[in-house]
Order: C-alpha cells, then sequence, then structure tokens
C-alpha cells in the first residue's frame, strides 16, 4: 500500500473555478490566504482610472444623480480617487459642476451661486447646497467680486424682498484657489476673519468658512497630494450618453476641462456606443474614454478593438439595479470582473467594477479578480457630499439614491442609457430608495481604503498588480461557499449586536 502523501492541492485557479458554468457573485466567492511578509500599512492600492489616468486609491463615484456631482468630486480626488459626474441634467450644469470641483484643492461643501448686486433672494432655496451667495457685477463668476450674502445673513432679514446690495457683506480677504487647507487656515487666524476668499485669473471661485475648515481637519489624513491633473487641479470625469446630441455636450465638458469621459449606457456593446468611441477618439485624441457597461469578453473584445482607454463592468448588480431581473440579461458580478480582466489586460486596458460593492470585503474581491478600480453607488450615497438633502424616515436619518433606471429618474433623460429614450413606453430596470446617514467620505473611506490594506495582506498580495498577479499564475485560490459558509462567514448566532466598522 502507498502510504506517499498526496500533493499539496488546495482550492481552485481562478480559471477553472470561473469556467465551471456558473455566474458567480462577490458573496459566493472566497479567498484562501496565502504568505505574509510584508505590513498592511505597505500595501501599494495605487491603480489606473484608465490607460493614461493613474489613481493613488481604487476608489471611482459612481454617475448617478443622487451620487456624483462637485463635493463628491471634490472629496473623492481629495481621497485620491476620483468622481463620474453624471449626465442627468443640461450639459451647461453638468459642466459647472466639473469646473466647480476643479477649482479648488480643499475638500469643501459648496456649489457656489451667484448674484448682481438688484437681483432679490426669493426664498432660502435660492441658495442651494452653498452656505452663501457671491454676489458680482454680472451676477455669475466672471464679473467682479464684490460682496456675499451668507445664508444667515439672508434668514435674519426682516426685508426679504431687500436687494442683495441693501446687506451684503464686503468681500473677505483673498487667496490663489490652489491654496491648500493649511494656507487657508493660516489667512483666517491672521486676518481673524470668518471666511476667506478662493481667487483664480481675477475671477472669485468660492468661499471657504472656518467652519469647514475646522470639518475637514477633523478627519483622517487625505492622500498626499489627492488625484491632480497635469495643469494642478483635481480629476474629474463625467459621462454622456451615445446619442448625437452628446456630441455637444462632450464640448462643453471638454472645455469645462474634464479629465476622463465614461459612455454610460446599461449595455455597452452597441453600434451607438462604438461609434461614440471612434467620434472621441478621433476628435478628442487626448481624451479618455471609457466604454461600458459588459459583462462578456466577447462584449469587451469589441469595445478594446473600437478604442476604448478603460472598460466598465457590471449588468444588473447594483443594489438599485433590477436589469437581471426585468430584462433576464446579465451576470453574476464575480464572474464578470474575472472574465472581463482576462482579456482586456492583454491589451492594456484597466477594467472597473461596477457594482454589488456593499463592504470593504467586496473590493478586495473585485480588484483580486482582476479590476483596477472599483465603481460605488450605495455605498458613498448617504454621504453629506453626496446630492440632495437628509430627511427622517423611521426615526433614522437618510438620503434618496436611487437607479438611474428608475422611472423617476428616466423621466429626466437616463432613460437613454437604456436605449428607452426613443421608446414611447418607458420599462424600469431601477428603482428608488434611501440610505442611511454615513456621515463624510472623508472619514469612511480612509477606513475602508485601511480594510482593503489588511485584506490584500491575507492574500499575500503587496500591491493590485501583486495580486493580479498571484491569480493569473494561480497562486491565488478561491473556492464557492454555500449558503452555510456565508452565513457562518457573517454575524450570527447573537441576540443583538452593535455594527461599527470605524
Amino acid at each position: 500500500m502507498d502510504f506517499t502523501p498526496p500533493p499539496i492541492e488546495d482550492g481552485y485557479a481562478a480559471e477553472k473555478l470561473f469556467n465551471s458554468g456558473f455566474s458567480y457573485t462577490y458573496d459566493d466567492l472566497i479567498f484562501l490566504p496565502h504568505y505574509i511578509d510584508f505590513a498592511a500599512d505597505a500595501v501599494d492600492l495605487s491603480s489606473r482610472l484608465s490607460r493614461n489616468i493613474p489613481l493613488s486609491t481604487p476608489f471611482v463615484a459612481s454617475p448617478m444623480d443622487t451620487v456624483s456631482e462637485s463635493a463628491m468630486a471634490s472629496a473623492m480626488a481629495a481621497l485620491g480617487g476620483i468622481a463620474i459626474i453624471h449626465p442627468n441634467t443640461t450639459p451647461s450644469r453638468q459642466a459647472a459642476f466639473i469646473r466647480a470641483a476643479k477649482s479648488r484643492r480643499v475638500p469643501i461643501l459648496s456649489d457656489p451661486v451667484f448674484f448682481s448686486p438688484s437681483d432679490v433672494i426669493d426664498s432660502e432655496e435660492d441658495f442651494a447646497a452653498s452656505p452663501f451667495i457671491l454676489v458680482t457685477e454680472s451676477g455669475h463668476s466672471k464679473g467682479k467680486f464684490l460682496g456675499f450674502v451668507s445664508k444667515t445673513n439672508y434668514l435674519n432679514q426682516n426685508d426679504k424682498g431687500a436687494r442683495v446690495s441693501d446687506y451684503m457683506e464686503p468681500p473677505p480677504a483673498a487667496l490663489p484657489w490652489s491654496s491648500d487647507l493649511a494656507r487657508i487656515e493660516e489667512e483666517l487666524e491672521n486676518k481673524k476673519e470668518n471666511v476667506v476668499a478662493l481667487v483664480k485669473d481675477d475671477e472669485v471661485v468660492d468661499l471657504v468658512s472656518k467652519e469647514e475648515v475646522d470639518r475637514v481637519r477633523g478627519y483622517p489624513k487625505l492622500a498626499s497630494g489627492g488625484s491632480v491633473g497635469a495643469d494642478g487641479e483635481w480629476l474629474v470625469g463625467a459621462a454622456i450618453g451615445t446619442r448625437e446630441q452628446d456630441k455637444e455636450r462632450l464640448e462643453h465638458l471638454v472645455k469645462a476641462g474634464v479629465n476622463a469621459v465614461v459612455l454610460d449606457s446599461s449595455q455597452g456593446n452597441s453600434i451607438y456606443q462604438l461609434e461614440m468611441i471612434k467620434y472621441v477618439k478621433k476628435v478628442y485624441p487626448e481624451l479618455d474614454v471609457i466604454g461600458g457597461n459588459v459583462v462578456t469578453m466577447y462584449q469587451a473584445d469589441n469595445l478594446i478593438q473600437a478604442g476604448v482607454d478603460g472598460l466598465r463592468v457590471g449588468m444588473g448588480s447594483g443594489s438599485i439595479c433590477t436589469t437581471q431581473e426585468v430584462c433576464a440579461v446579465g451576470r453574476g458580478q464575480g464572474t464578470a470582473v474575472y472574465k472581463v480582466s482576462s482579456i482586456a489586460y492583454k491589451s492594456g486596458v484597466p477594467v472597473i467594477a461596477d457594482g454589488g460593492i456593499s463592504n470593504s470585503g467586496h473590493i478586495v474581491k473585485a480588484l483580486s479578480l482582476g479590476a483596477s478600480t472599483v465603481m460605488m453607488g450605495s455605498f458613498l450615497a448617504g454621504s453629506i457630499e453626496a446630492p440632495g438633502a437628509y430627511v427622517y424616515q423611521n426615526g433614522q436619518r437618510v438620503k434618496k439614491y436611487r437607479g438611474m433606471g428608475s422611472l423617476e429618474a428616466m423621466t429626466q433623460g437616463s432613460d437613454q442609457r437604456y436605449l428607452g429614450d426613443t421608446a414611447k413606453l418607458k420599462i424600469a430596470q431601477g428603482v428608488v430608495g434611501a440610505v442611511k446617514d454615513k456621515g463624510s467620505v472623508l472619514k469612511f473611506v480612509p477606513y475602508t481604503m485601511q480594510a482593503v490594506r489588511q485584506g490584500f495582506q491575507d492574500i499575500g498580495a503587496n500591491s493590485l498588480q501583486s495580486a493580479h498577479d498571484l491569480l493569473r499564475s494561480r497562486v491565488l485560490r478561491l473556492e464557492v461557499r454555500t449558503g452555510a459558509a456565508q452565513v457562518e462567514g457573517g454575524i450570527h448566532g447573537l441576540v443583538s449586536y452593535e455594527k461599527k466598522y470605524y
């Protein structure tokens, strides 16, 4: 009898697992631990959004109208990631979101509103998301800066019909738009003021209050330098559709300084997207264009051949997306990311894993399966940087979060994302929901990043490239979890518990 021990064979190589005929989600999969010979803090999370856009943090905010506008773009860039500004608005307003995010170097919560001296503030709603209204001669950013009205000052006015010139405050001390937090704080201290103006090319960009400086300073240290382009401004992306009118929208975005454009389609393997890719690469050859969404190698190859600089992967995996239920098309996100990454890396095209991210473990899985970045919607919705106002629902403080395939979003233009803008009947592929208050992304994203580093340490990868190499060399092993294993791997057997991640 032969008592020779069998060769060590633990788990499965990804190649074997993902060719078994099953569609796996992140929760279906588990990585087996590997060898550790480095500290978690030594893990390098730097990556690429697309061929020519490097990021120090592989996190991308989704182009949804309840996730990404100027405040989110500014915050994500400060963290070393990037936001993709949603297209569910007019081209000029989408361009304004880009300019607002790029024309500052501190992640403040403001989307400046401009009035002329003769204007009258009709209501508190005129302030929009900003605590100030900036007064210029022309009533827009290019006019001479004359003063400002704070929301508090307006609310204290007895005569709400007065012109803003009658009670506006004079311009405060000014600093260059590129000033960092320390420089702004120093100016506020030296001038003994509560507000400082940021100026670019003799135009006022925004006002920064001492309260806002104190808020940002209280969060974990931001990424060194953040995501900054060659022009010294934040990196900001934007999404467009694939219709003829989107060519005009693209022109607005390019003039606003957009760094990358995402072609926003639920099913990206279409003649419309192929033609738009070729148009963008011909008219704006220096602009990186990201195609998608795709879930198969065949779809990905078509877009790669058309010239994309990045691919967005995911179909029906988002928490508010119902495409798989409504249309019976899609793929489990774990399988989709692995399959698309397997062909994209051969052409040097980075992959964005879009959707299905509920926790840091999902991020580790997405990146280890071949993605270069993860795109998040619900994970970032509910933060103070996300658009919208907080309301109370069943005793919890929440913000609205809706799928771009919801009927509510479609009425504002997102139906072209589902190739349904010419259809007489609109079929929803998403829902409207609510996400509870998460605080600032400036606080919880750094904790998430650290959790991801620890996950990479456990699988023996000290960088994203290392994780990809381990996967493709069959060193990194996986298994499929049964339903019972998934329950065991979560919180169970407790009468009650308090769940905190930071």
